[in-house]
């Protein structure tokens, strides 16, 4: 790839009340290209169709790159495709007076009546009808009979397509809209766009812009369409299916470090098989060239992984920061000192930072959570007798997790038993539940009066059942 400052790659997102993470991959491709070119990365909302035209969906686009890392900063833009109407409707013009294009009546139906074949394109005929606008009159591209037209792709190399091959597409309806086909094409040429990273859904409009490009003076851009992005049962990614939005994983508390680390790894692997590399590291390293073209497997245990790798790697401050916005829709108060000292303990065993309430709760409720699961698991014999020794043993100790820890050792080893089994009835008694985080450390920062009151109320209850 040429280093030339010109070079000038646009991110092209459709408002659709949601950011897929596919077009969150997309984008990032297009801005490592553009940083390591010295280039421009160009963002255009593809806003020109009504019904997907909400001044609400563009701003979950900014937000969402945004979070990304891609601000303002980074590309340039945004532009509003609706913005150059006036330059869609002079490129119409010009390929209707050249005699590149044609109105055209035909419904789908009426095609697929004179073919026989759902399946197959537009027949051409009303090539030579010489219709005048009109009501539900289409312009049409006439695709040349003859020739190949060869897409210079990045991943591909130069796939070339049989222009007798290519129906002759629509480029503005009935109403007078132009379609996605002609409006990329007008805007990446008026915008000066050299290359074009996309999902490799879009290659084989390729051909048909090119035409376009061509038809129109330019010189086509260089493209790049990257692989689709699957589920694990192999299927392409959908929102009506998959969890796909890019805002749901924010929400759930992945990090936007991990995230974008994760992005890339879909079609892309670092040298020496690495998962976790930093961004400035995958700047330096990445080659659109070397993106393989199979399917990408999104796979959300990796993307967990990674994600709980990035937790554990943040400063305790910063994992507090990240922590609190949780914190706040917590159905419970919390006292953000005593969280401060829980974090460290906390911090090693959460995976998503929403699991940080359930985590802690222990430590603000008035009495612990309830998991009658748990209860039922730690509460068997000896759990009462272990109990009542717990209680007796932590009324006089000195309240630091190691000597808590060396009398329940103690405790246990009366009963033949090994911390592990020993301490399963006071985790439950005191946080409710048979996992979670370190224990003793736990008690000393929960202090010894409520302990000692979640023990006594868990050997009432054991009491009042058997």
């Amino acid at each position: 790839m040429s280093s030339s400052s010109s070079i000038r790659v646009r991110f092209a997102p459709s408002p659709t009340g949601m950011f897929h993470v596919g077009g969150a991959r997309s984008a990032l491709f297009n801005w490592v290209m553009a940083a390591q070119s010295g280039g421009t990365l160009v963002l255009r909302i593809e806003d020109t169709d009504a019904s997907r035209n909400s001044p609400e969906w563009t701003e979950g686009i900014i937000r969402a790159l945004a979070w990304l890392g891609m601000d303002g900063e980074q590309y340039e833009g945004p532009y509003f495709q609706s913005a150059n109407a006036d330059r869609h409707a002079e490129a119409v013009q010009k390929l209707k007076d050249a005699g590149r294009a044609y109105y055209c009546d035909c419904s789908r139906e009426a095609v697929v009546a004179r073919t026989g074949d759902q399946h197959k394109g537009y027949d051409g005929f009303c090539r030579d009808r010489g219709l005048e606008p009109g009501p539900g009159r289409a312009l049409r591209y006439r695709t040349p009979d003859e020739g190949q037209t060869t897409v210079v792709d990045l991943l591909r190399g130069k796939p070339v397509f049989d222009n007798a091959v290519l129906e002759d597409f629509v480029i503005a309806r009935a109403d007078g809209s132009v379609t996605f086909l002609l409006a990329n094409a007008v805007d990446d040429m008026s915008q000066g766009i050299t290359h074009v990273v996309r999902g490799e859904e879009h290659l084989s409009n390729a051909p048909k812009q090119q035409l376009l490009w061509e038809a129109l003076g330019g010189e086509p851009p260089v493209w790049a369409h990257i692989p689709v992005i699957v589920n694990e049962k192999r299927q392409k990614l959908s929102k009506r299916r998959d969890k796909v939005a890019l805002e749901d994983y924010r929400d759930e508390g992945y990090l936007a470090e991990a995230m974008r680390n994760y992005l890339m790894l879909l079609g892309w692997a670092p040298a020496a098989d690495r998962e976790i590399v930093r961004w400035d590291v995958i700047v330096e390293e990445f080659r659109i060239e070397d993106v393989n073209t199979s399917p990408a497997f999104f796979d959300v245990k990796k993307l967990r992984a990674i994600n709980g790798e990035y937790i554990r790697a943040l400063p305790v401050e910063k994992f507090i920061a990240e922590c609190l916005p949780f914190l706040e829709r917590a159905p419970f108060d919390v006292d953000v000192a005593v969280f401060a000292e829980l974090a460290p303990l906390a911090q090693t065993r959460v995976a998503l930072l929403s699991e940080i309430v359930e985590m802690i709760d222990f430590a603000f409720l008035d009495e612990p959570p309830s998991d009658e699961q748990s209860w039922n698991k730690a509460m068997k014999e000896p759990a009462a007798a272990i109990l009542a020794a717990a209680e007796a043993a932590y009324r006089d100790a000195r309240w630091d997790a190691a000597e808590l820890k060396d009398r329940l050792e103690r405790i246990g080893a009366e009963h033949g038993l090994k911390l592990g089994k020993t301490q399963a009835p006071v985790r439950v008694a005191v946080t409710g539940r048979t996992v979670g985080l370190p224990l003793f450390e736990s008690l000393e920062i929960l202090g010894r009066d409520r302990t000692l009151a979640r023990i006594a109320a868990a050997r009432a209850r054991l009491e009042a059942s058997s």
